[in-house]
């Protein structure tokens, strides 16, 4: 195992990415010489992998396969119990309250009562620039990963953004635009019906049909709020802002003159259902409406989605021309808005906060398509690596903090982003959507939540 969190990921050229489980605070800096790259090994496609093992990001010139059957267990990587983990490290993930490993704290036997999950959402950077040895985040890794569980081995599904932004709230794979942050906004057509759920399609805009996790919650009188920073008043975006339906997206490419809200940040738009209620001009607004929010429990919403502008999302790519950009950038606004969620009383009351970033670059020096949990082949984009595994989103991880989370604590087992969307669906006792649902697919283990706040 390599001798600092997660470090792999920001070496492309080699094989294998295995991640310390300690907080990357506590490492003292180490000079590490890497052995020539061996050989990556077959795996079987549909089969769960190893969030630490990278597999190369060029897929096959062609792909024809329909997605197969996923594996019903995973394979989690070998893990270090060292004294701050929860527990969780090393067991069987297993969802809706059933058993893992014993921890000194006696972990639950099932999802605590949480009530408020705030969910932030950062952008297109690999597990160690965000939270490994090298991240240039101190509140990040110095302050926030000592207050909460750090998840090693969290993926995202899929590249690019918007792709896994939509998994997050739907469950459904990518479509061809989708996997490339949709740069003209038109609806899927045709569509028809494919396995678990899912839209089967081009485009991008899914049909008033397609179920998503805030119509679910407003469904069952559960409230749901997405804010964007960009869509402030007095900038050049609004509430619910998106292109004309058939147009192109100006803010698709993210370059350095794009300007600092892009659409595929934010994936309620990209639901008819979502777009045709009124709910969109009320709650995908802009993050200066959080501060209200948070002032009352009462007013704070079950589900509240927070993405950062393009200067602040950890994209190493500059809003504008010259402006600093990275992971400095994330940890600036993380001191900002972090601080004002758990002081709230939503959050000290039956809170969670939720914060990850939604995949890894897809190319160059730092790519990776590395995937876990039964990984399906999608069925719009049925991409695999030269392995023969389908291609994921790469090493992402996910911090979690709650005061039903013991701080300091780190878990080993194997997640990703439809893990979180069928976790949050758990917490309010909804049906999972669409890859949430997979077998393979589980929800955080209730020995996670170690704290004693039950």
């Amino acid at each position: 195992m390599l001798a600092f969190l997660g470090f792999g990921v920001l070496l492309g050229n080699v094989a294998s990415h295995p991640v310390d489980d300690t907080l990357a605070s506590t490492r003292a800096p180490v000079r590490l010489v890497l052995p020539p790259a061996a050989a990556p090994s077959t795996s079987t496609p549909g089969a769960s992998e190893s969030p630490a093992a990278t597999t190369s990001s060029e897929p096959p010139a062609s792909e024809s396969e329909p997605t197969p059957t996923p594996a019903a267990s995973n394979s989690a990587p070998a893990a270090k119990t060292p004294s701050s983990s929860s527990g969780s490290s090393g067991s069987k993930s297993e969802s809706h309250g059933s058993s893992s490993e014993a921890s000194a704290d006696a972990p639950a036997k099932k999802l605590p009562p949480i009530k408020h999950v705030f969910l932030i959402v950062l952008s297109d950077a690999p597990y160690a620039s965000v939270f490994g040895p090298t991240s240039t985040a101190p509140y990040l890794t110095g302050t926030l990963e000592h207050e909460g569980e750090l998840l090693v081995h969290y993926d995202a599904v899929a590249h690019e953004e918007l792709a896994n932004e939509v998994a997050l709230l739907s469950g459904q794979g990518p479509t061809a635009e989708t996997a490339a942050n949709c740069p003209n906004y038109t609806a899927i057509a045709p569509t028809s019906a494919g396995a678990e759920g899912q839209v089967i399609g081009n485009g991008c805009v899914y049909p008033a049909s397609t179920e998503t996790l805030a119509g679910q919650l407003s469904a069952k009188h559960l409230t749901w709020s997405a804010y964007q920073q960009g869509t402030d008043e007095g900038g050049p975006a609004g509430a619910c802002a998106h292109p004309v339906l058939g147009q192109p997206d100006p803010t698709a490419e993210q370059t350095a003159s794009s300007g600092a809200y892009a659409t595929f940040r934010n994936p309620f738009v990209y639901f008819d259902s979502v777009l045709d209620s009124p709910q969109c001009d009320a709650d995908d607004i802009g993050l200066d409406k959080l501060q209200f929010a948070l002032a009352s429990a009462k007013r704070t919403p079950n589900l509240a989605y927070i993405v950062p502008d393009r200067c602040h999302d950890a994209n190493p790519t500059p809003c504008n021309p010259g402006a600093p950009a990275g992971a400095a950038q994330a940890d600036a606004f993380l001191k900002e808005v972090v601080p004002e969620i758990t002081a709230s009383k939503a959050y000290k009351e039956s809170g969670l906060l939720v914060i990850t970033t939604d995949e890894a670059p897809s190319s160059g020096e730092f790519a990776d398509s590395s995937s876990c949990c039964g990984q399906p082949l999608f069925p719009n984009v049925p991409s695999k690596t030269l392995t023969g595994a389908p291609r994921g989103g790469g090493a992402v991880g996910a911090l979690l903090l709650s005061p039903y989370v013991k701080g300091a604590s780190t878990s080993q087992e194997p997640f990703n982003h439809f893990s979180l969307l069928r976790t949050i669906e758990d917490l309010f006792g909804l049906k999972h959507l669409g890859y949430a649902g997979l077998a393979a697919v589980k929800s955080f283990e209730p020995a996670l939540f170690t704290a004693g706040k039950h």
